[in-house]
């Protein structure tokens, strides 16, 4: 069972998300913060798995609870959810330990398979921001290489659409798999090339120079 602490400053989105999250069978909502002050609190309290975080809060906001919560327990695993996606929200809330970032309108069964994926160790990011964080590991380290690796055509196609940012659905639907195939392919590209997230699978499409088939 995955416990998790609710973080908004709106009563209705925090009702919702409970009763998403309540709806399955792993995932339990142990607590909800209406602000940052509350959901440093409440994470000591509590010692959830994870913490899904707003960011525009009043008083302490979210970048700044996570930046506690990490500094109390280096390993917490928060993914921020919020209605703003620009640069200004996004790059401080990675650099205040966040492991994923997800806009609010993500579709309810891609927000549990993020969760479950933060949990397990995966940076889950709403596909859209992934060009945009792509782009800027391929600024800092532009002359780095990707270690040649044996892909299979299919795994080259599915290759190539991570580094366009396309999440699992919209690969499946453009190449005509299941989702199941598709996840199943993302996993072993992951442990051919060593990348341990999708956005730097999808920074290693790039420096491939991988194209579809």
């Amino acid at each position: 069972m995955i416990t998790v602490l609710l973080v908004d400053d709106q009563r209705l989105i925090r009702t919702g998300l409970r009763m998403l999250l309540e709806s399955t069978t792993d995932l339990r909502v142990v607590g909800e913060a209406a602000d940052g002050v509350e959901a440093v609190r409440l994470f000591a309290e509590l010692e959830p798995d994870l913490v899904l975080m707003d960011l525009r809060m009043p008083g302490l906001d979210g970048v700044g609870a996570t930046r506690q919560i990490l500094g109390s327990r280096p390993g917490a695993k928060v993914v921020v959810l919020t209605t703003f996606d620009d640069d200004e929200h996004l790059y401080p809330a990675l650099a205040a330990g966040a492991v994923g970032f997800l806009v609010k309108d993500t579709a309810a069964p891609d927000l549990l398979a993020a969760l479950r994926r933060a949990v397990d160790g995966d940076m889950p990011f709403s596909p859209a921001l992934v060009p945009r964080l792509v782009g800027r590991a391929l600024a800092a380290a532009p002359k780095a290489e990707a270690v040649a690796v044996a892909l299979t055509p299919r795994e080259q196609q599915v290759l190539a659409l991570v580094g366009e940012g396309l999440g699992n659905q919209e690969i499946a639907d453009r190449l005509h798999l299941g989702v199941t195939t598709v996840k199943t392919h993302v996993g072993n590209l992951m442990d051919k090339t060593g990348c341990d997230n999708r956005v730097r699978l999808a920074v290693y499409a790039h420096r491939r120079g991988t194209g579809i088939n």
